[in-house]
């Protein structure tokens, strides 16, 4: 199934990302998180491809391969195409196939030493995707824009409306902590004419390194209510964790009240997590997925 079809059945879309081990250790490692979010019924789940394309391609295919097939839940395989050639990329495809993954979440990846390589934007690999297959694409947005056009959010609605062209069925956005920023978004998305449904990206962060290491990697705005819940407990590992989690499931029901089309919870591997959000939500999500039908 493609996850387009899954956002013409439901008025809100709920799944995970979780990410391979690092190549020097065992794949092994990730499948007991892989069990416990299974039992929490996403509508699908997504596996990344590592920062710059660093962890294998195999391992990514392999994860997509066994969500579908030992659980029967939908998954999707992020896929970038930075210093990749043509060839590279229709291996991966093929392989995919193979395994009867079939939908991608088309990235161009971290800029690196390697070199772009024969695609130069994720807008190629998109029509590059949709001319060698019959995959679900997927596209990323950035509701405070891209660190690389200088956080220009016009520029970046812009680009969405080429990503769609090119084949992007839907979005899945960067993670923000203000849904007024998202809601921002989502009426410069609504001004452009982008079609495609729009999932809100949510990382739920539970230490201060974390947070640290995302706000230098996207430039995500902090709003002053966080950063109150930062300074309070980053000194008290559990209530940080706990604090952090209660935040996150504010977003979230805020997000859900309002309309939004769909939640892509950023688990970081952790079961615990995501299982604790899930339960909180069950009854909401039942309910606002019952009016659909």
């Amino acid at each position: 199934m493609k996850i387009i079809e899954l956002f013409e059945r439901k008025k809100l879309v709920y799944s995970f990302e979780i990410f391979p081990p690092k190549p020097t250790s065992p794949i092994e490692r990730v499948y007991d998180t892989i069990e416990e979010l299974s039992v929490l019924n996403p509508d699908y789940i997504s596996v990344t491809y590592g920062a710059g394309g660093s962890v294998n391609n195999n391992r990514t295919a392999h994860l997509t391969h066994l969500i579908k097939d030992t659980y029967d839940i939908e998954s999707v395989a992020h896929l970038t195409c930075i210093g990749a050639s043509k060839a590279d990329i229709d291996d991966i495809l093929n392989e995919l196939q193979e395994k009867k993954v079939n939908n991608i979440l088309a990235l161009r990846g971290d800029l690196g030493k390697t070199g772009v390589g024969e695609f130069t934007d994720s807008q190629m690999l998109k029509r590059h995707i949709r001319d060698n297959g019959n995959f679900g694409i997927a596209g990323a947005c950035y509701p405070e824009g891209h660190l690389e056009s200088n956080k220009d959010v016009d520029k970046d609605v812009w680009v969405m409306e080429k990503k769609e062209e090119a084949g992007a069925e839907f979005f899945i956005s960067q993670l923000f902590f203000d849904n007024n920023v998202f809601y921002d978004f989502l009426e410069k998305t609504e001004k452009q004419g982008i079609k495609g449904p729009i999932q809100a990206g949510i990382m739920p962060v539970v230490n201060k390194r974390q947070i640290e290491r995302v706000v230098s990697l996207c430039g995500a705005t902090l709003p002053k209510k966080f950063l109150r819940i930062m300074d309070k407990y980053e000194h008290d590992k559990l209530a940080l964790r706990d604090a952090g989690i209660a935040f996150a499931l504010e977003q979230i029901v805020d997000l859900a009240s309002a309309g939004v089309r769909g939640i892509h919870l950023y688990t970081m591997n952790n079961p615990h997590i995501a299982k604790t959000i899930t339960r909180n939500l069950d009854f909401i999500l039942s309910s606002i997925n019952r009016e659909a039908k």
